[in-house]
């Protein structure tokens, strides 16, 4: 009997995506900031630019990760027990699934990404409990339609119960402002009531100066990037119910007790927020 956990059985035919390391991309440049091994030359040459131009920056993508992690905890310890990660990026543990699966052995996570090196790890990666499942989808995330008519979220999801919805530090590779509110909402509309958005992307209001620069830096090694202040964020939101304490940077989202004031803002550039769906 095949293996229905198992989303890499492929046709025999199946040819996978070309994987182009001779450009760097974003999912590989955020493994290389934040300590990965799955990148080449050209991400850690664009990665090493940024962090000359603003050190923080390897501060600001690990926040960033830890407001991930704290969201689905709060979510799952809510009683969500499934959850849509859009843009997942390279596996680093721990991952969604394993935060959500600690404290609800059984589940559901479905994981979308582009980037073909994503597919090549997730098989090897992306293994949870027993009790739970796990599916990976290689697709674009501005294709929502084609995401929530795949197989493997309607055999991993069940949109008649609330889902958890993260899109962290996707947002801001979509340039223009009403496309991608209408993305998000695209994504809500099949959702049911008392699912969740957990949210972030980036933004200059901290420090804009250095910030700023890597921002011109992504742009200029092919990967367009726009950052957004608190009050162009808050639009995501939009129609929602949001968790305190809002829209703000994302070490100052529900840190944990006793770590309040051991980051500067200065050194993060990412708005999170986690608001439900009434």
């Amino acid at each position: 009997m095949p293996d229905e956990t198992n989303w890499t059985n492929r046709p025999l035919d199946y040819e996978p995506p070309e994987i182009d390391t001779s450009v760097p991309h974003s999912a590989r440049v955020y493994d290389y900031i934040l300590g990965g091994k799955d990148n080449y030359p050209p991400d850690r040459a664009a990665a090493e630019q940024m962090l000359a131009a603003w050190p923080g920056l390897q501060t600001s993508m690990r926040e960033n990760r830890k407001f991930m992690q704290r969201a689905t905890r709060y979510l799952a310890e809510q009683g969500i027990d499934q959850f849509l990660d859009i843009g997942t990026g390279i596996p680093t543990s721990p991952n969604l699934h394993e935060v959500a699966q600690e404290i609800i052995p059984n589940a559901h996570v479905v994981y979308v990404d582009n980037d073909p090196i994503v597919l090549a790890h997730a098989g090897a990666r992306l293994t949870g409990t027993p009790q739970g499942r796990i599916a990976y989808i290689h697709a674009d995330m501005h294709d929502p339609d084609a995401i929530f008519r795949s197989a493997e979220l309607n055999d991993t999801l069940d949109l008649d119960r609330p889902v958890g919805l993260s899109i962290i530090a996707v947002l801001q590779f979509v340039l223009d402002d009403q496309k991608a509110y209408d993305l998000v909402k695209r994504y809500l509309q099949p959702l049911a009531p008392g699912s969740f958005l957990a949210l972030s992307t980036v933004t200059t209001d901290s420090s804009p100066k250095p910030i700023g620069s890597v921002v011109a830096e992504y742009t200029k090694r092919g990967m367009p990037a726009r950052n957004r202040t608190r009050d162009e964020v808050q639009p995501f939101f939009d129609g929602l119910q949001p968790v305190e304490p809002g829209v703000t940077l994302v070490h100052r989202w529900r840190p944990l007790p006793g770590t309040e004031g051991e980051v500067k803002d200065s050194d993060v550039a990412m708005y999170g927020g986690l608001a439900r769906k009434a």
